[in-house]
């Protein structure tokens, strides 16, 4: 049986997905499946895309659509109703109707290589660079650990601080810090979120979404103050791994 997956958003030369899905895919047998990468520059593409791809059984959802797709999805899933934010979109088709439901794999994905990466280390608080779909996944992970938060934007809002607002004090007293921007990324390698680097200790934990480089310019920064670093591929892996269970999963919609 033919099924066609993908990832949508904007831009993508830097994804991994279709590599990912489609070597688990051969892996597990699936050898009428297929992925593949939609570049959409408007969320208003979203209808055209699903009418294009009679196939299209399910996608994934990268930036900036996160939270602009939650519009075109008939039911959520109750985490990604709570983070506010998708990132896995399960397609159902009856009666010649089209159903999409919105799930967020990236609360597990983050949430799973986050505890790895920690291991037994106790944090009491964290600062997330950024305020996007993926840091709104990091900040319902962090709740749900019971470790505190301050976001951090490049226009201060109620809710986040601005970049400018960092100070030592700050650094000092937030031993985690989480790069949710795709600042950095692939083909963009020379760039890096504003703060400052040589503040940072060996009791530092410093997390980057970003995968594509594997060493961004943030994690190589902070390597150089010998703090402990992790990128985000480890996550990419886990939460494409729960969107695949999401989308053979017969039994739940």
């Amino acid at each position: 049986m033919r099924k066609l997956f993908g990832l949508m958003g904007y831009p993508l030369g830097h994804s991994y997905s279709k590599d990912f899905f489609t070597q688990k895919f051969q892996e597990d047998g699936l050898a009428g499946y297929t992925y593949k990468l939609f570049s959409l520059s408007n969320i208003k593409q979203f209808p055209e895309l699903v009418m294009r791809q009679p196939d299209l059984c399910g996608l994934n959802v990268t930036i900036p659509y996160k939270r602009e797709i939650m519009l075109y999805m008939d039911h959520l899933d109750s985490t990604a109703e709570a983070v506010g934010a998708v990132n896995c979109i399960k397609i159902r088709k009856t009666k010649g109707d089209i159903l999409f439901k919105g799930y967020n794999t990236d609360v597990l994905g983050f949430e799973k290589s986050l505890l790895e990466f920690l291991g037994t280390e106790k944090i009491d608080r964290a600062l997330v660079l950024g305020t996007g779909g993926s840091a709104a996944a990091v900040c319902f992970v962090l709740r749900k650990m019971g470790i505190g938060f301050t976001s951090v934007s490049r226009t201060k809002t109620e809710e986040a601080i601005g970049y400018e607002e960092i100070t030592q004090e700050t650094i000092a007293t937030h031993q985690l810090l989480v790069n949710c921007t795709p600042i950095g990324m692939f083909p963009d390698v020379d760039a890096c979120p504003e703060i400052t680097f040589k503040q940072l200790t060996t009791n530092h934990f410093c997390f980057d979404l970003v995968y594509n480089p594997a060493e961004t310019l943030f994690l190589k920064k902070a390597n150089e103050t010998n703090c402990h670093t992790q990128n985000g591929l480890d996550m990419l892996k886990y939460q494409a791994l729960e969107s695949i269970a999401i989308w053979e999963n017969t039994k739940v919609w």
